[in-house]
């Protein structure tokens, strides 16, 4: 790798790290309007259109089965979400969200739409969608990486 290059994918993971830091910092302003905390609302939202498993919820937001299913239960014990047998694997049941799950993430939409829209005020629709789009390219790149290394 060339010194240039090394820095680039130094600058890009402090960028990320940042970033990360960032979005959870408003993820949980905005999950607390509905009494939920970032990490309940990661878990429901992956949720709310289909039914999963904690595994491919896992796979899907890049966490550990095992928080998802600490998550899991607890959103289950809170009834925001509920275990339902799985016809494709006995064992690996699907967490599904329930009505009173999708109310608390509705709840959360008008504030999250208010800072999509700040967002786009800050930087353009187009830079936005550019910035979303190389970032997407970005993590499959390193999905690839870590796929070579297994």
């Amino acid at each position: 790798m060339k010194e240039g290059e090394q820095e680039l994918f130094s600058t890009a993971a402090i960028t990320s790290f940042r970033l990360n830091g960032q979005f959870l910092a408003i993820a949980e302003e905005l999950a607390a309007s509905a009494g939920l905390t970032a990490a309940r609302w990661q878990v429901l939202g992956a949720v709310l259109t289909e039914p999963l498993p904690v595994a491919g919820i896992a796979r899907a937001m890049g966490i550990t089965r095992q928080s998802v299913q600490r998550i899991a239960d607890l959103l289950v014990g809170d009834g925001l979400c509920e275990y339902r047998p799985n016809p494709a694997h006995r064992r690996a049941k699907l967490v599904v969200a329930t009505a009173s799950g999708r109310a608390a993430v509705q709840r959360i939409d008008p504030h999250h739409a208010k800072i999509a829209d700040r967002l786009v005020d800050e930087l353009g629709p187009t830079e936005f969608a550019a910035t979303v789009a190389a970032l997407t390219r970005l993590s499959a790149a390193l999905d690839v990486i870590a796929d070579d290394k297994a």
